[in-house]
């Protein structure tokens, strides 16, 4: 794969090690913010609909305008950050975040509300790949860049379990408003810290944006999303899925043909000829696929089923929340003894443990072993197998892709978390069949768990078979 030039850091001397970590924790905490948000809301969706006097399918749209636009934008956010600079991309999908946050938590009526949720998805689809990729400009290959990027993976990781948790005790003790509101302060600091302490790096090959792919991609990865989203609520058979499912398959295939025939395309499709980016992605993306699911089924369970409030549900959660954190920082240890590859199928067997354990859960379950050591196995397993799948991806790629495989990266994870939860919930829903006691509803989660636990024993099997064994192998 030809090299392509880079800027990265030109204009300024190479920093300290410990200016370099300041510039990963920058990164890390955009990171946080971007996937908090995909969770932060959902317990204080029924606040929101009482307030603004919301419907049920528009209260949906609370959750999808934000996934929509995240997965749509992701890769030409990615593609963005190569070309016109990752710092100002940084910052750009940083400034839309806070701003559509404070408008959101301002919001009068509900489609105030849905319009701020969806730039808030343009703004970390923009922001998400520059995280990934600064990280990984910031510290250089090895034993280093492994550490940077657990960190990177756990802190993300910990937003999305965080999520339940701090929306549960904003809405408990402020109001619904805050889940949003808090961003904004947030934001303004990272912005301020950004400002200070990033440098700015693009790739130096004078590209200009492939815009009908762009468009292509875009259009078509939230056609697809939006038809994911549909099958909850019409069924996977129903003309208001199947024909934007269709539609965000076709213009999937529009982009591919146009990208292999493009001088300069957005995703140059000789990329996956890397064996460690397709693998990595191919596994990124079946693994997100069930483990997505988690949080939904296990906060739905405690709530709907054991009775736990918001708050309550969320403390129950901390345990594995603590748990993707401590299995991401413990994978570059392994890695360097046993190979990315081991960790990364050994994390995604240990979390099948855990959602075969879950998929015994009962009606009265006690908590420890209902609810905490099972998803104690479950998130450790995530957390192991998340760090060596980003450092595989990622490993080897020219500076002028950077951007683009993480954004491939994050679009890999996020589709195939949207499509899994969609399947999930499906078949949750067909075996409890409009029952709504605590003992169906019961049948309908476990259902759902022994499904992902297969999903993990296929994805660890793809693993074994199709990664390269090191973050450092090249195609």
């Amino acid at each position: 794969m030809p090299k392509a030039a880079d800027t990265s850091r030109a204009r300024t001397p190479r920093p300290t090690a410990s200016a370099d970590w300041l510039v990963v924790a920058l990164a890390c905490a955009g990171q946080f913010l971007v996937v908090l948000d995909v969770s932060v809301v959902n317990v204080a969706l029924p606040s929101m609909r009482a307030d603004l006097g919301m419907s049920a399918s528009g209260l949906q749209w609370v959750v999808n305008a934000y996934a929509i636009a995240f997965a749509g934008f992701m890769l030409l956010g990615g593609r963005a950050g190569d070309l016109y600079g990752r710092k100002r991309m940084f910052l750009t999908g940083l400034a839309l975040f806070t701003l559509a946050s404070l408008v959101g938590g301002l919001a009068q009526d509900g489609w105030q509300l849905l319009l701020a949720r969806a730039v808030q998805g343009l703004g970390a689809a923009v922001l998400a790949p520059s995280t990934l990729t600064i990280v990984t400009g910031a510290v250089p290959e090895g034993a280093a860049r492994a550490r940077a990027i657990a960190t990177w993976a756990a802190v993300g990781a910990g937003g999305g379990a965080a999520g339940g948790l701090v929306g549960g005790a904003l809405v408990e003790v402020l109001s619904w408003r805050w889940v949003l509101l808090i961003n904004v302060p947030v934001g303004a600091v990272l912005l301020a810290g950004s400002l200070r302490w990033l440098a700015e790096s693009r790739a130096g090959d004078g590209r200009r944006l492939d815009l009908p792919g762009a468009l292509l991609v875009t259009a078509g990865l939230a056609t697809l999303a939006y038809g994911i989203s549909r099958t909850e609520a019409e069924g996977w058979t129903a003309p208001a899925t199947l024909v934007p499912l269709a539609a965000g398959l076709l213009l999937t295939g529009l982009f591919l043909a146009v990208e292999a025939r493009t001088a300069a395309p957005l995703m140059p499709l000789g990329l996956f000829r890397a064996r460690a980016v397709s693998a990595a992605n191919a596994a990124m993306f079946l693994s997100g696929s069930a483990m997505f699911g988690m949080w939904f089924f296990l906060t739905l369970y405690a709530q709907n089923v054991l009775g736990y409030t918001p708050l309550e549900a969320g403390l129950a959660l901390m345990p594995s929340s603590l748990a993707i954190v401590l299995g991401a920082k413990l994978a570059p240890r392994l890695m360097r003894t046993a190979g990315a590859r081991t960790v990364a199928a050994l994390g995604t067997l240990i979390g099948a443990t855990g959602f075969g354990w879950q998929s015994t859960m009962s009606a009265d379950g006690a908590y420890v072993t209902g609810i905490m050591l099972p998803g104690v196995l479950m998130m450790a397993g995530a957390g192991l197998a998340l760090t060596p799948l980003a450092a595989l991806a990622t490993s080897g790629i020219a500076p002028g892709e950077a951007g683009l495989v993480s954004g491939l990266v994050n679009t890999s994870r996020t589709m195939g978390g949207s499509l899994g939860l969609a399947v999930l919930s499906t078949i949750a829903a067909a075996r409890t069949a409009g029952r709504g006691t605590p003992e169906a509803l019961t049948e309908g989660y476990a259902l759902a768990f022994r499904t992902g636990t297969g999903v993990l024993l296929a994805a660890a099997v793809l693993m074994l078979l199709w990664l390269p064994r090191r973050s450092g192998a090249t195609p």
